[in-house]
């Protein structure tokens, strides 16, 4: 039975978290009635993968790479808890660190090692990351989390001598990138997911319905993906044939397709464009401009997708996943309108729902802690000004001294109590590196990134459908500290 003496915390009343998790979060005012062209990237974005299966896979597949690369390579084991997206490699030191949105580093690890609190402050109190600089590697996909446990492997055979030849720490990371491109140039790996797409991909049932209702609002729909022709074509039929009403396919369902397209480079670049005339071979012949609906394209660039739209930057909505190649660059330099998908969001707020009765006991128990502190400061001044005789005591010295006393022992206490609320607080989602969008009390620098270059963003694109094509998103109103 609670202590009469103190308040049972009340978790506020919030929707259920699983629908929540699938709302459409606005960081800028969006009008969806305006937008009249709606684009995606395919991997992460319009297809999701059993994220743990096709990184172990992309893992083991580098690792083979290695292996030619390195002689006497043990055996590496992909680990999918060692790492998430949003963390930053640093190449100067040869860790995994997780910053806050002004670059700070909060927590550390030097290949798989967690490194202890006064570790990490010692190696990093005078550094913060710039993301211009070539020492940090931003993870800003799921793809990046093969990437990020390889390098963490080869971080500690590195410093155990077992890489011959290797030198610094970023040459590990040119390691990795060999390796990991080598994986997917060959195509092996693409080529075992196309073959057992059941294996590896996450079917979403009311996807196609999300892109019906646009369409059907007038709005042109286009696939622009890095992936390659024949596993496009494959991979899109899988995921949308089936759930598409009587015989229409999902050529039928978009009006432009653009593959290869080599973001970021396609929103700022001047590349050629072909088109796939034979579709089973996917032979190709240079095209001056965008054709009709039902045609597939290979290149090209940004500017001919406007132009063959007869639309302006702004009244395109750019979907994908990867915070700089489909969001950033998309925003920045064509001014088209952006929506990130954020997949994991849907455990993050489901972990938050979950611990939202102890988050109101932190919450309150942290301003217990501000107002005892506050108190403590005013007694110390008080001692501080009749020991200097520059200004009246508020009240007898030795009464401060007593009191600073009782301060000193119920701060102590709630230390006792907070500390085990704020540790699993700041373990949400991982065990290792907390929450995707927070970084301690404050926002992590994946969650900075997301606010300054995407519009809106979701944790899949069917979740439009909470949107309808007749939207109007408006982003909250901005809290500031004096708020």
């Amino acid at each position: 039975m609670a202590d009469p003496g103190e308040s049972t915390p009340v978790a506020p009343a919030t929707p259920d978290a699983g629908e929540a998790a699938r709302g459409v979060f606005c960081n800028r005012t969006l009008n969806m009635r305006s937008i009249r062209a709606v684009g995606c990237d395919m991997d992460y974005t319009l297809i999701h993968y059993d994220v743990e299966r096709w990184e172990r896979r992309a893992f083991e597949h580098a690792c083979e790479r290695l292996a030619e690369l390195v002689e006497g390579l043990p055996a590496l084991a992909f680990d999918a808890e060692l790492v998430t997206r949003g963390l930053i490699l640093d190449l100067e030191l040869g860790n995994v660190v997780k910053a806050n949105r002004f670059g700070y580093i909060t927590r550390a690890a030097h290949g798989t090692r967690l490194l202890p609190h006064e570790e990490q402050r010692g190696t990093y109190s005078r550094v913060w990351v710039d993301l211009s600089e070539p020492r940090w590697v931003f993870m800003n996909t799921l793809f990046s989390l093969s990437e990020g446990c390889l390098f963490a492997r080869l971080i500690e055979l590195h410093d155990a001598g077992q890489l011959p030849g290797v030198h610094g720490y970023g040459a590990v990371y040119d390691l990795v990138r060999r390796a990991l491109n080598a994986t997917h140039l060959e195509g092996e790996l693409k080529a075992e997911i196309a073959a057992s797409p059941e294996r590896f991909v996450v079917l979403d049932a009311e996807l196609p319905l999300a892109l019906l209702d646009l369409k059907h609002a007038g709005k042109r729909l286009m696939v622009i993906t890095n992936s390659e022709w024949s596993y496009t074509r494959d991979m899109m039929a899988y995921a949308f044939d089936r759930f598409l009403p009587g015989e229409m396919t999902w050529r039928e369902l978009f009006d432009v397709v653009i593959v290869q397209a080599s973001k970021p480079g396609f929103f700022e670049g001047h590349a050629p464009l072909y088109e796939v005339v034979d579709e089973s071979a996917g032979l190709l012949r240079p095209i001056a401009g965008l054709g009709e609906a039902g045609r597939a394209f290979q290149g090209g660039h940004a500017r001919q997708v406007e132009q063959h739209l007869g639309l302006s930057g702004d009244e395109i909505l750019y979907v994908g996943d990867h915070v700089y190649a489909d969001v950033h660059v998309s925003s920045q330099i064509r001014r088209w309108r952006t929506a990130l998908v954020l997949r994991e969001l849907e455990e993050e707020v489901a972990a938050q729902a979950g611990a939202a009765v102890d988050q109101v006991e932190l919450e309150r128990l942290m301003a217990e802690k501000s107002a005892l502190e506050r108190e403590q400061a005013q007694q110390r001044l008080t001692l501080q000004r009749a020991q200097g005789g520059y200004a009246e005591p508020a009240q007898d010295p030795g009464r401060a001294r007593a009191r600073i006393a009782e301060l000193r022992d119920g701060l102590q206490a709630l230390d006792e109590r907070i500390a085990p609320l704020a540790r699993a607080s700041g373990e949400h989602l991982s065990a290792r590196w907390g929450p995707l969008m927070r970084a301690g009390n404050d926002k992590s620098r994946l969650a900075r990134q997301i606010e300054r270059y995407a519009d809106v963003y979701m944790s899949r694109v069917s979740n439009l459908l909470r949107v309808t094509p007749f939207g109007y998103l408006r982003a909250p109103r901005g809290s500031l500290p004096h708020d």
